[in-house]
């Protein structure tokens, strides 16, 4: 599909990782059915479901729960809740896990929920109500051999809580621990897990450094970054990474951002945060909008929120040296070619932030065998898989001279083409 002379920019998520797929597949050697079937979704679940209000009213609600593809495993992805959930959006986020997974070498599939609503405008018990009716409603489709949700944006270790509690209620008599991850550490979760995704992607940037891909930075203490998205992926990763030594220049959430060239306390964002609920207004440090962040001198730019964020329009204007993508689908098409070309390298978020899925891998393992890790341990494991994969994934993008999202997509199609033919799932 040709990006340059369009009209428009495509900014349907689903399409867009359909382009992804498809600028892979003239380096994979695969049957042309097969690769497109892996094109599709498994199964897609709409679902409608009343929940009675704190004030006694009833609402409806509308969820979604997309299983693109098991040949690997267990379906395998979070639920996110927020206002702008689609049904386009969460196939795409469920088809990114599948090649997540795969690049990440682990033995799942890939899915993905969403429930429409403002979790902003919710009180605690009306997102506990609207947690068990989701479950309740989506019935055998999840469980510990079948589909394994986690957290993602605007959900959290207790809401994995209620998921399981819920379930667990339905399913008697069985160890129903590992149908979720991300849960509390009483309830069987894992150390690590809540610094997972943003640990990953560090590794990920620790390991561009020693490959050589920013210049003028040989080590994380001489790296200046900004990072857009100051949820758990975001605020995680500038923690981390100011303890490495690197200089946080500026952060931002849904509300707006602060910028300080000298770097910024992390300690009094985070207190601010906590005390206002956002990082805006900041005092000592320049108010930015998210916009702005993103085309900050930096030496890496961390996209941690939501999808679409450098496109066709200010992708020439990112003065990053790397793109470090802590979330899922930041980056269109159309700016993978613009940043390419620039020589801006982008470590694609099927790689970038596969720490938090590798993690959720290891509390699903502790929970079937009935363990429970120590963060050291957990944190080892996650570094030695990061490191392979992020060299994996390099390696091919130098031996077949294509970005790093391609590889990332040979890599993952390789895999997932490969089990499904040995399974005998084709024909």
């Amino acid at each position: 599909m040709a990006l340059r002379g369009a009209v428009a920019e495509e900014l349907n998520p689903f399409l867009i990782a359909q382009i992804q797929l498809d600028r892979a597949l003239p380096h994979v050697n695969g049957r042309a059915g097969l690769l497109d079937y892996l094109r599709r979704p498994e199964r897609v679940l709409r679902i409608e479901f009343p929940v009675t209000m704190d004030d006694g009213s009833i609402r409806v609600f509308t969820g979604f729960r997309v299983q693109h593809n098991a040949a690997r495993g267990p379906f395998k992805g979070g639920i996110r809740y927020h206002p702008d959930v689609t049904e386009d959006e969460v196939k795409a986020l469920a088809a990114w896990m599948t090649w997540k997974t795969a690049v990440m070498d682990i033995p799942f599939g890939g899915a993905k929920g969403g429930v429409i609503c403002d979790p902003k405008r919710l009180s605690s018990d009306e997102k506990r109500r609207i947690t068990r009716r989701y479950v309740t409603q989506l019935g055998s489709a999840l469980g510990p051999m079948v589909d394994i949700p986690a957290p993602d944006v605007y959900t959290d270790e207790t809401t994995m809580a209620w998921i399981f509690d819920t379930f667990d209620m339905i399913h008697k008599g069985q160890n129903n621990l590992p149908v979720v991850t991300g849960k509390p550490l009483a309830l069987g979760g894992s150390y690590g897990r809540s610094t997972a995704t943003a640990r990953g992607a560090l590794v990920c940037v620790e390991e561009a450094i020693g490959r050589g891909l920013i210049p003028g930075v040989e080590r994380l203490a001489e790296a200046r970054i900004a990072v857009q998205g100051f949820g758990n992926a975001g605020a995680h990763f500038a923690r981390l990474a100011a303890e490495g030594g690197a200089t946080i220049v500026a952060v931002s959430d849904s509300a707006g951002g602060v910028h300080a060239a000298g770097g910024l306390d992390l300690a009094q964002v985070t207190a601010h945060k906590a005390k206002t609920g956002s990082v805006a207004g900041l005092k000592k440090a320049k108010a930015i909008s998210n916009a702005e962040l993103l085309e900050l001198d930096c030496d890496v730019l961390v996209p941690a929120a939501l999808e679409n964020q450098i496109t066709r329009r200010n992708a020439a204007r990112v003065r990053a040296k790397l793109v470090a993508e802590a979330a899922n689908g930041p980056t269109t098409p159309a700016a993978d070619e613009i940043l390419h070309q620039r020589g801006v390298v982008v470590i694609p978020d099927v790689l970038c932030n596969g720490g938090g899925v590798t993690v959720s891998y290891y509390e699903w393992v502790q929970n079937l065998q009935d363990e429970q890790w120590d963060e050291a341990t957990v944190n080892a494991k996650l570094r030695r898989k990061m490191v392979k994969a992020f060299h994996e994934v390099f390696d091919i993008a130098a031996s077949k001279q294509v970005d790093p999202r391609v590889a990332a997509y040979v890599l993952a199609l390789g895999r997932v083409a490969a089990v499904t033919e040995l399974r005998g799932i084709w024909p």
